[in-house]
C-alpha cells in the first residue's frame, strides 16, 4: 500500500511541474488552469437586428438618406461585411493552429457584390472575386509533422499474471504468479528546429512467487531522457515555421479581403443610391410631361368647345395622357424596385421590419455634375491602383505565401540524417526476499545487498543520484537512390510559383486597363452629360415656340404634341447622362483603389460594425408659396 502512495504522490508532483506548459488566462477558479484547453470557446449568435441608425434616419413614415448616410446603414448592418468580419477568427483561429504545429486549413477570399437593379450595366466586372478559392498553406508533406503542443502521456496498470514455466532455473517454480503494478509518465515535445525530446518516467512494481529472486517485493524505475534533431531533411527554422509565417500572412489577407468586401459593398450601395436619384428624376420628368399633356388637353377642349378646334384633338390629347400616364407609373416602380433593393442592403433582416417596408426612401443627396472635370495625370492614377486595389495587394500576400512553402518542398529532396543522444538513469529497491525454497522454512534468498534493500524513498535516491546512468549517442542516415518524387514535388512547386507571378503581373496589367477604361468611360460620359444638357434646352426652346405659335393659329395640336414628346424624351436622355456620369466616376474610384479615401470610410470603424459619424440633419422642409 506504501508504494502506491508513493506512485500517486509521484504522479501529482510531476503533473505540477508540467502546469507551466499551459498558456492561460486568471482563472475562475482553481481548476482553470488545467482545464481550459479542453472546453470549446462559445461563438456568440449572430445578431440580426439593425442598428439604431436607421430608426433615427425614419421620419413620419419616410427614410430621409444622404449618401453618407446610406453608406454608414451599410457598414453597420450589411450581411456580406458582417460575413467577412468572420474572417478574423478563423485567421486567428489558423495561426493558433499554426503554433501547434498543426496544418492550416485556410478560408475563402470570394467576396459577394450586390444587386443595384435598373439598366446601369451592374457591377464593373473588377468588383468580382479577386482572390480565388481561398488562403492556406499549400505545403506537402511536412519532414516533422509533430506538433509544438507538449503532450503528457501516462499509463497505470495492475495485472496479476500466472505463467507456467517449463524449466525452473530461473523462478524455482513450475507455475510463476506475478502481481505487477505499472505507473509510466513521460512528456513529449517537438521543437521548431525540427527535434524532439522525451522525458520519461516509468516504476513497476513486482511481487512474484519465485523464491530464487534476491528481492520480492521490488520496485524498479528509471528517468530517460531522449533529445533527437534531424539534421538535414526537416532541419531548421525556415522551415519549421512557415506555417506559422504564412497564418500570420493571411491575418494581413484577411485584412485585405475585408476591405475587399466593404469596396465591392459601398460600391453597390452608391451605385444604387444614384440609381435611386436618377429614377426619382425620371418620374419628375415623367410628371412634367403628363402635367404638359394635361394643359394641352385643357387647351384643347376649350378651344372645341369655342369652334375653333375639330373634336378629333381632344381625343389625340387624351390619348397622349394615357401614354405619358402609363410612362409615369412605369418609372414609379422602377422606383419602388429601387428603393427595396437599398433597403435590403442597408438592413440586417432585410424588409422584415414593416415600418422599414413601407417607408419611402427621400434622396437627399443630388448628383451635381462639375463644370470642369478635374484633370488628372494617368500616371498618378494607375500608380493610386497599384499600391490600393485590394486584390493585388491579397495576390503579393499570396505569392510570398508560396515561397515560403517552396522552402518546405526544396528541404524535402535532401536526404535524412538525425542525430540522436539517450540519457537514462535506473534504480531498484525491495524486500528481502523471504520465501523458501520447497522443504524449508528458512528463506532461500540471502545475502542481499543492504544498498538495494528499502522503499520507494531509495528508489528516489538512486535516480536523483545517478548511480546507474546509461548513455547512448548515434545518427540515422537515410539516402533516397532516384528521389523522383521530391524532385517532381519541387518542379511543380516552382512552376505553380512561377505561374502566380505571372498571375500577379497580369493583374498589374488589368489594373492599366481598367484605369484607363474608367477614365476613358467618364470622358464619355461626360460629354454625353453636356450634349444631353444641350438637347434638352433646345427641345425647352422648340417646345414654347411650339406653344406660342399654337396659341396664335400658327401651328397644330399634332406638332404641340410631338415637340412635349421630345421634351421627355429629352429630360429621360439627360436623367441617364447623369447617372452615367456620376457610375463612371464611381468605376474611375473602384479602378484606382480610391472609394474608402473618397467616401471617408474607416475600414477600423467597419471592423466593429459602428459609424462614429452622426446621421444627417434633416432637411428643413420649404414654406408654402
Amino acid at each position: 500500500m506504501k508504494q502506491v502512495q508513493s506512485i500517486i504522490a509521484s504522479f501529482c508532483v510531476f503533473l505540477m511541474a508540467t502546469q507551466t506548459y499551459a498558456q492561460q488566462q486568471p482563472p475562475p477558479h482553481w481548476y482553470s488552469s488545467v482545464t481550459r484547453p479542453y472546453e470549446p470557446k462559445e461563438m456568440p449568435p449572430v445578431n440580426v437586428s439593425s442598428t439604431q441608425r436607421l430608426v433615427s434616419l425614419l421620419r413620419g413614415g419616410k427614410l430621409y438618406l444622404s449618401l453618407q448616410d446610406a453608406i454608414a446603414l451599410a457598414l453597420e448592418n450589411n450581411i456580406d461585411i458582417e460575413v467577412e468580419r468572420y474572417l478574423y477568427p478563423l485567421a486567428e483561429a489558423d495561426l493558433l493552429r499554426a503554433q501547434a504545429g498543426s496544418s492550416t486549413q485556410g478560408f475563402s477570399t470570394a467576396t459577394t457584390g450586390g444587386t443595384t437593379g435598373l439598366n446601369a450595366g451592374g457591377v464593373p466586372s473588377f468588383l468580382g472575386n479577386y482572390g480565388g478559392g481561398g488562403t492556406g498553406s499549400g505545403f506537402a508533406a511536412s519532414p516533422n509533422p509533430n506538433g509544438f503542443d507538449p503532450t503528457i502521456n501516462s499509463t497505470i496498470q495492475w495485472g496479476h499474471i500466472t505463467s507456467p514455466q517449463q524449466n525452473t532455473i530461473t523462478t524455482g517454480t513450475t507455475s510463476l504468479v506475478s502481481t505487477n503494478k505499472l505507473a509510466n509518465f513521460n512528456i513529449q515535445e517537438n521543437f521548431v528546429t525540427g527535434g524532439t525530446a522525451t522525458l520519461s518516467y516509468n516504476n513497476t512494481f513486482s511481487e512474484q512467487n519465485a523464491y530464487l529472486n534476491l528481492f520480492n517485493p521490488v520496485t524498479t524505475a528509471y528517468f530517460d531522457l531522449v533529445v533527437a534533431q534531424p539534421l538535414l531533411q526537416g532541419f531548421g527554422l525556415a522551415l519549421n515555421n512557415r506555417t506559422i509565417r504564412v497564418a500570420k500572412n493571411n491575418l494581413r489577407a484577411a485584412d485585405i479581403v475585408f476591405k475587399q468586401q466593404v469596396v465591392v459593398t459601398v460600391g453597390t450601395v452608391v451605385q444604387a443610391y444614384w440609381l435611386l436619384v436618377s429614377a426619382n428624376e425620371d418620374v419628375e420628368v415623367k410628371r412634367k410631361a403628363l402635367a404638359l399633356a394635361q394643359k394641352l388637353y385643357n387647351d384643347n377642349k376649350r378651344q372645341v368647345e369655342v369652334g375653333t378646334l375639330a373634336p378629333i384633338e381632344i381625343v389625340r390629347a387624351e390619348a397622349e395622357i394615357a401614354a405619358d400616364e402609363q410612362a409615369l407609373v412605369t418609372s414609379q416602380t422602377t422606383v419602388l424596385q429601387q428603393e427595396t433593393i437599398l433597403k435590403n442592403a442597408l438592413t440586417r433582416n432585410g424588409l422584415a421590419n414593416p415600418a422599414v417596408l413601407a417607408a419611402g426612401i427621400v434622396a437627399t443627396d443630388k448628383i451635381k455634375i462639375p463644370e470642369v472635370e478635374k484633370i488628372q495625370p494617368i500616371q498618378d492614377l494607375v500608380a493610386s491602383g497599384l499600391d490600393n486595389r485590394p486584390e493585388l495587394q491579397q495576390g503579393r500576400v499570396q505569392l510570398e505565401n508560396q515561397k515560403i512553402a517552396l522552402t518546405g518542398t526544396r528541404n524535402l529532396m535532401l536526404p535524412t540524417l538525425s542525430a540522436f543522444a539517450d540519457v537514462r538513469n535506473s534504480a531498484l529497491s525491495g524486500d528481502p526476499n523471504s520465501l523458501p525454497s520447497p522443504g524449508n522454512t528458512a528463506p532461500f534468498a540471502t545475502n542481499q545487498n543492504p544498498y538495494f534493500i528499502g522503499g520507494y524513498g531509495n528508489v528516489l535516491g538512486q535516480l536523483f543520484g545517478r548511480n546507474f546512468p546509461n548513455y547512448s549517442l548515434g545518427v540515422t542516415l537515410s539516402i533516397p537512390l532516384r528521389n523522383r518524387a521530391a524532385e517532381a514535388n519541387y518542379a511543380t512547386a516552382a512552376v505553380n510559383l512561377r505561374q502566380s507571378e505571372l498571375s500577379v503581373q497580369k493583374l498589374i496589367n488589368q489594373i492599366h486597363v481598367d484605369v484607363q477604361n474608367a477614365l476613358i468611360t467618364v470622358q464619355q460620359a461626360r460629354a454625353q452629360y453636356s450634349s444631353a444638357v444641350k438637347s434638352r434646352i433646345l427641345q425647352e426652346q422648340t417646345l414654347d415656340a411650339e406653344q406660342k405659335k399654337f396659341a396664335v393659329g400658327a401651328s397644330t395640336p399634332f406638332l404641340v404634341i410631338q415637340a412635349q414628346r421630345d421634351l421627355a424624351t429629352a429630360g429621360g436622355v439627360e436623367v441617364v447622362a447623369e447617372a452615367t456620369y456620376i457610375q463612371a466616376r464611381l468605376q474611375l474610384d473602384i479602378a484606382t483603389g480610391r472609394v474608402l479615401d473618397v467616401y471617408n470610410i474607416e475600414v477600423d470603424e467597419a471592423k466593429k460594425g459602428r459609424v462614429s459619424r452622426a446621421p444627417s440633419a434633416l432637411p428643413v422642409a420649404e414654406p408654402r408659396q
